[in-house]
């Protein structure tokens, strides 16, 4: 065998220890950590294209409703919308708050406890059996259409509102936050316990860190989930929040009215949108 045919051999058998790139499973239909860095606008060019459409959607609505004379009570024009919106802003101001304040009461308990849990499982396999048909159901089953128990046991308070947004959020922040902790790289585990880390260390440390990202979207799809179920169990019963004045101006056929609260509720959704995925950045700013 020549020198060469040697070395050939030889360099055939040693291992390669580039490094390749890590291969991440994927998280299901719950997966929407794109999504989250999708909303990030770079340049005046992006921008510039966001407004346009606008301007073209709302001017063409504008102008099709003035030409075809299209009744209010069937489809505002954007002008008779925003008009209504301003007038009708001190009559709908303590609505926004009593939805706010149910929507970050039950969204807090809702998060804290599906992280909690997520935690838990994640660390005894054997409980994610028992409760896993349970959050199922809980995700499957509307949770607006709890509210009317809710509030026979508890009362037509905004207590069983907040227990509403609550089971809502808790499922979504648990499952994306599992999935996170699932992502983890099994060979860093190994390697903190060859040096001798504790169970605590290891979830701290590397799972924790690790799955930031979908924690992140736990947090975020909760959100959205959560500000639908506040305004669901608003129409549902009650004299407060926006629902409740959804129900009304709908009751009398003031669709500019109606319209108006509904921009204001799909602003609190982008707000919330947008509130959280900034602070997925800085939590996961590693990742960039």
């Amino acid at each position: 065998m020549g020198s060469k045919d040697y070395d050939k051999e030889l360099q055939d058998k040693i291992p390669d220890f580039k490094e390749k790139e890590e291969e991440i499973p994927s998280a299901g239909s719950f997966d929407i950590s794109s999504a989250t860095s999708a909303v990030t606008i770079h340049g005046w060019k992006q921008i510039l294209g966001i407004i346009s459409v606008a301007v073209i959607v709302i001017g063409s609505w504008e102008l099709l409703v003035r030409i075809f004379n299209v009744p209010t009570f069937v489809l505002p024009s954007p002008s008779a919308i925003i008009r209504a919106l301003i007038l009708s802003l001190p009559n709908i101001y303590t609505d926004f708050l009593f939805t706010l304040a149910e929507l970050v009461s039950g969204y807090v308990i809702g998060a804290s406890i599906g992280l909690i849990l997520a935690a838990l499982l994640i660390q005894v396999p054997f409980l994610e059996k028992i409760i896993t048909p349970y959050i199922l159901l809980l995700i499957t089953t509307p949770t607006i259409a709890l509210v009317p128990l809710l509030m026979l046991r508890f009362g037509f308070n905004i207590g069983p509102r907040i227990m509403a947004v609550a089971l809502a959020v808790g499922p979504m922040v648990m499952i994306n936050s599992v999935t996170g902790f699932r992502r983890t790289d099994l060979a860093k585990v190994a390697l903190a316990k060859s040096y001798g880390a504790s169970t605590s260390q290891i979830f701290l440390k590397i799972r924790f860190p690790l799955a930031l990202p979908m924690i992140n979207v736990g947090l975020l799809v909760g959100g959205i989930f959560g500000l639908i179920t506040a305004v669901g169990s608003d129409m549902v019963g009650g004299k407060m929040g926006l629902g409740n004045k959804l129900s009304y101006y709908g009751s009398l056929a003031r669709m500019d009215a109606f319209f108006g609260v509904i921009i204001l509720v799909a602003a609190t959704g982008i707000s919330i949108w947008i509130l959280i995925s900034w602070i997925g950045r800085k939590w996961a700013s590693w990742k960039e």
